[in-house]
């Protein structure tokens, strides 16, 4: 998590504080790391139940205009002539050197694109997106004004569907619609960064302690176990799930074809790094991002990865503790003759080498998947 001083706190900062949460600084926002339930009991309970997050250090973009649907075309990696509404669908956005300035989600609304960006990366994703807009295009931040909150885990759907003015289980995955959740008008979009069913809540920003409370009460008085759940286990939570975090599995200094996303990559279309990524894919990669079982010590960011017979091969760019499948892993930018699952290796722990494997990525299979 980033280490610099918070300059900006959400709505329900205050809230968090007074209900025990832990902040620290995160993408320049004072954010709950966990409550005292404490972060391992959190993931655990959005694997069983309803976790809530609050999500509105992240971004989004409004894209209008005549020019609209090119423009998203070429700024992003995936494919998107065929969304219509209400699709979605994950993406990454690119330099011309084919790094990884960020992922993000597209929403293919009526008369708009809605993007949503990482919270750390909002500035410059704006930045990049007005300097390639043509005069046809207009590209509006509307993340001040707009709230999110996650609600993720298997009776998520459930909560959703007894709370609104409209069931959302009809709402297929990586689709939306338009709810309303104890009078709030709200875009529902069925995604998430858990690994686990629910979905992500866009509002107004006026409106979060309301509904926040709202979700809560409701979740207690229908039986249907509903906390708040700090960043600690979110991040817990995707790297079981096998989901990226920007400046960790994917960055600038990092392309999509040694991370592992080139399936998000339409390359029969034009975009914006796709020459270099073809380069790439020509001459091969020196590395690739893989996951790693570690026996006997913590894995963590920055330690180095050695073959058996102590040369280093490669580096973690994450690591911890796995709650829901019990182990201790890390991912991994290995050489690629050590990239093969089963592939026995070493992370360096403090000076002392404890033994590894290379496993099979994600440790959990998500919902969406199964």
């Amino acid at each position: 998590m980033n280490r610099e001083e918070p300059t900006n706190t959400t709505a329900l900062h205050d809230w968090h504080v007074a209900h025990g949460a832990k902040m620290a600084p995160f993408a320049g926002y004072d954010m709950p790391i966990n409550y005292s339930t404490g972060a391992v009991e959190e993931h655990l309970i959005t694997r069983r139940s309803v976790g809530l997050f609050d999500i509105d250090h992240m971004g989004q973009f409004e894209i209008t205009g005549q020019g609209a649907d090119d423009f998203v075309a070429r700024m992003i990696t995936a494919k998107v002539s065929d969304l219509v509404p209400p699709m979605a669908r994950y993406s990454l956005l690119l330099d011309e050197a084919g790094g990884i300035i960020d992922d993000l989600f597209v929403y293919r609304l009526p008369t708009s694109w809605w993007i949503v960006v990482n919270a750390s990366n909002r500035a410059t994703d704006l930045a990049w997106f007005k300097a390639h807009a043509p005069s046809n295009v207009e590209v509006v931040d509307r993340s001040d004004d707009t709230y999110m909150i996650a609600v993720q885990g298997p009776r998520a759907i459930e909560l959703i569907d007894r709370v609104a003015d409209s069931p959302v289980s009809n709402i297929q995955r990586f689709c939306w619609g338009n709810i309303a959740i104890d009078g709030i008008p709200v875009l529902f979009g069925r995604t998430g960064y858990t690994g686990e069913d629910g979905g992500e809540l866009f509002f107004p920003a006026e409106k979060a302690l309301q509904l926040w409370e709202f979700l809560l009460r409701q979740g207690e008085s229908l039986g249907i176990e509903t906390k708040p759940i700090g960043l600690a286990a979110r991040d817990s939570l995707r790297f079981e799930a096998g989901m990226p975090l920007h400046g960790h599995e994917i960055s600038i200094e990092i392309n999509p074809i040694e991370a592992g996303f080139k399936w998000a990559c339409d390359f029969d279309k034009e975009f914006v790094g796709k020459e270099a990524l073809l380069a790439i894919i020509e001459k091969g990669v020196s590395r690739k991002l893989v996951g790693i079982e570690v026996f006997g010590g913590v894995p963590r960011e920055g330690y180095e990865v050695a073959s058996p017979e102590g040369t280093v091969v490669g580096r973690c760019v994450a690591g911890m503790f796995c709650p829901t499948v019990k182990k201790y892993a890390a991912n991994a930018f290995v050489e690629p003759e050590f990239a093969k699952v089963g592939t026995h290796v070493a992370v360096l722990i403090r000076g002392q080498s404890r033994e590894a494997v290379v496993v099979k990525r994600p440790l959990y299979v998500p919902a969406y998947r199964r």
